[in-house]
This record gives structure tokens, sequence and C-alpha cells, in this order.
């Protein structure tokens, strides 16, 4: 069975080319989405285009995909911890170890598997191994997600994500003192060309906007360098943006062993960062919805223990 995905350019895309839109709208490599232009499967304004042609803000995408060859997500009854649910989305707090989603070579004990069993099928506009997911959380990052559960949400909640109309809150430890209290890093991200399982600042990725504000300092006696709690809001969403930006800007996440590699990790088996406020607005029903999630242990024990040793 075929499937659509339909986008429009955004400001930020005016400019690229068609393959490269491609291929980060559909998460697919820039040969695969290539191949798919070439076969007639994608139109721009209802007409076909060349892998080259350059986006113009407010172009209309539209790609037929062929039918999915991966077998799709099953459900597994894992426990999780779904905060709020209604016919057309839920949202859920996910535990730092658990993937979002199946990726091929790894088709079980991810968050689409534990809601496929807790709330039946899932709209699977986005492919058979990411039904009602919008948006995503690195493995080894806890905290909340919004999940479409009908179609009609899928639509609405993917829309309101391009319009940046969706507010993502984190809290991160990160190393080092800041010179002012609050700020924003703009730039852009794209893949790491000596390691393409990362991501980097480079000129030509795609533009990459977090903001931050400094919510305590924890002064370590004994140790030259400080460890700061931020709490930061994503204004785009690129793959492992706020654990890049915060390294680039030479405050690394503790715990980040990809991105922060070689620092101490004060006991964190994992990047401590934690995805703690979510904001936006019912896609059918029209009602404004907040959520808040609290830390989980491992970050609520390592913040207690830098408080403690700040106190002497």
């Amino acid at each position: 069975m075929t499937r659509s995905v339909a986008f429009t350019a955004t400001t930020d895309e005016s400019g690229s080319r068609l393959d490269l839109a491609v291929a980060r709208h559909l998460d697919k490599s820039r040969t695969a989405s290539a191949a798919l232009i070439r076969d007639g499967c994608v139109t721009v304004n209802g007409f076909a285009e060349k892998t080259s042609y350059i986006l113009a803000d407010g172009d209309s995408v539209d790609i037929t995909l062929p039918p999915d060859t991966a077998p799709a997500a099953l459900p597994e009854k894992i426990p999780i911890a779904i905060v709020y649910a209604d016919s057309d989305i839920c949202v859920v707090d996910k535990p730092a170890g658990m993937a979002t989603h199946p990726a091929p070579g790894s088709a079980r004990g991810t968050l689409v598997n534990a809601l496929l069993a807790a709330l039946g099928p899932l709209p699977a506009i986005n492919g058979v191994l990411r039904p009602g997911i919008v948006h995503r959380l690195d493995k080894d990052t806890s905290g909340l997600l919004v999940v479409a559960v009908s179609e009609r949400a899928m639509r609405g909640l993917s829309e309101a994500m391009a319009r940046r109309e969706i507010e993502r809150g984190y809290d991160a430890l990160v190393w080092g003192k800041f010179a002012q209290v609050s700020g924003t890093v703009d730039a852009p991200i794209g893949r790491d060309p000596e390691d393409r399982t990362r991501f980097a600042v480079r000129d030509e990725g795609r533009r990459a906007v977090t903001h931050f504000r400094v919510a305590e300092v924890f002064a370590r006696p004994g140790s030259s360098i400080d460890v700061t709690l931020l709490q930061l809001r994503l204004e785009t969403g690129r793959t492992h943006q706020i654990r890049v930006h915060c390294a680039a800007i030479g405050h690394p996440i503790v715990g980040d062993r990809t991105y922060g590699a070689g620092r101490d990790d004060l006991g964190m088996r994992r990047q401590a960062l934690h995805a703690a406020r979510l904001r936006f607005v019912h896609p059918i029903s029209g009602e404004a919805l907040s959520f808040e999630s609290p830390w989980p242990t491992d970050i609520a024990a390592l913040v207690l223990r830098l408080r403690a040793e700040r106190s002497g």
C-alpha cells in the first residue's frame, strides 16, 4: 500500500535543494531521496522537478512513497508513563534508555512498541516503524513527548511542529559557568563528515536555534570546573540539537559520552538531559495544554549531591 507525505517549504528551507529537503523530511539518505524524485514520486506545486531544484518559501511538496518493505512495529507490553490520553493524542513520559521508535536491526523494546500495546493502532503517516511519532527524544534522554493517536491529530501536530507552535523545554546539567544569565545559540547543524553517527555545527547544515537560561550554578570545591543547571527551549528540532549546541559553546552536557567525551561523568550513565516541559494547543479541540515532568532519579540525585558539595 502506497502512502503520501506532504510539506510546505519554510523560510529556513528556502534555497535548499529538493533532494536534500526530501531526505530531511523522510529521514532517508540523499541517494534514496534522489531516486524517489527521478522515479516521479515527488512533485513541487504539482509538477515534477529535478533533484537539483531549489526550493522557494511556500513551495508545496508532495511525495508518494512505495509500499513499506520493512515489517511494521509490533505491540509489546512494556510499562510506560502515560500522563495524558484521549482519542486523538497521548502525552508520554519516556524513560532514559528507551529508543523512541524501532530502527533497522532494532525492532523491539521501543516507545512505539509499548504505545501500540497500550493504545492500539497508531497513524502510520510517517512510516510503519514510526506510527504516531511527531517528534523524538534521543534514547538516553528522558522526558515528555506528544504522540498522535488519530490521523487528523497527526496532521495537525505535524503542521504545528513545522510552525514551531509546540514548545519543548528541557533541563540539563552542563559543564562550566556562564558569563550571562540567558542567551541563544543560533548555529546550523549537519552530520559530522568524519563520523556519520554524530552531528556538528556546520555552515552548510540546517538552521538550529536553542534558547537557554541559567537556573542554578554549582561551585565544586577542589575543582576548577563548575556545573550549571540550564533550562533550555528549542526553537528548531534538529537531531542531537541541544547536545551539539552545548558542546559547541564549550559547555557539554554532563555524562554525554558522544559530545563531551573525556570529561568526568559524575556518576551519570547517560547525558543529564530531561524534556521537562511541553506546551501546545490540542490539534482538534483547540485547548491549550501544558505538562511538566519531574526529574528522574539519576538527575535528581546528582543535583542533591552538587548542592550538598556547594554548601560544604
